[in-house]
């Protein structure tokens, strides 16, 4: 099994999976799971040297089904939400109405939660406080480090998205176009770090 004959074949072929941790199979029967950032934006390549990214999907998750033409179950983290107009251009035809997407927002109100209207999916919104992706999914989620002990990099993605999927909460029911609007300043990232 490849990513050749799922739902991701297509960011494989454009060089939009980068720095994968994990990309591979999960261990449910017949899905593939992928760790890692979607590149959004490309950089224009100078000469023969490849630039990385502008920017990305970041700390992101996913499972898709072998021969499967949309994304399962996705998260990641997504620094600016303006930017969701790129990842819509980019990934949203992969999304579904059954699919599970969890994305976490670095421009939204802490006490803030939204079920996103995203064509036919719905985008489960939310604050990411300081922390990674993997240790809010894990919150949301109620497992700990324990749970993960026995796994291989595929069944940790398997198992992280599943525990998401059936702890998912409805939130605000909103509209992308008002959605957008609820952008906050974005943080500089280096702020308050030791020099």
């Amino acid at each position: 099994m490849t990513f050749e004959t799922t739902a991701l074949a297509g960011l494989e072929q454009e060089g939009r999976l980068v720095d994968a941790v994990y990309k591979g199979a999960s261990d449910k029967e017949g899905y593939l799971a992928y760790r890692g950032d979607f590149a959004l934006k490309m950089q224009e390549a100078k000469a023969d040297e490849k630039r990385p990214p502008e920017f990305c999907l970041e700390q992101g998750l996913a499972l898709v089904k072998n021969g499967g033409s949309t994304i399962d179950a996705l998260a990641g983290y997504i620094h600016d939400i303006a930017n969701l107009n790129t990842f819509k251009d980019v990934m949203g035809s992969l999304l579904s109405s059954s699919g599970n997407y969890i994305i976490f927002a670095g421009n939204i109100d802490f006490s803030d939660k939204y079920s996103v209207a995203f064509g036919d999916a719905t985008l489960t919104v939310l604050p990411l406080d300081e922390s990674t992706v993997w240790k809010e999914l894990s919150d949301l989620s109620g497992l700990d480090k324990n749970d993960f002990k026995k796994l291989d990099g595929g069944g940790k993605v398997q198992l992280m998205l599943d525990k998401a999927g059936e702890s998912k909460s409805t939130y605000e029911q909103i509209s992308f176009e008002d959605f957008l609007k609820k952008a906050l300043p974005v943080r500089n990232r280096n702020e308050n770090r030791p020099v």
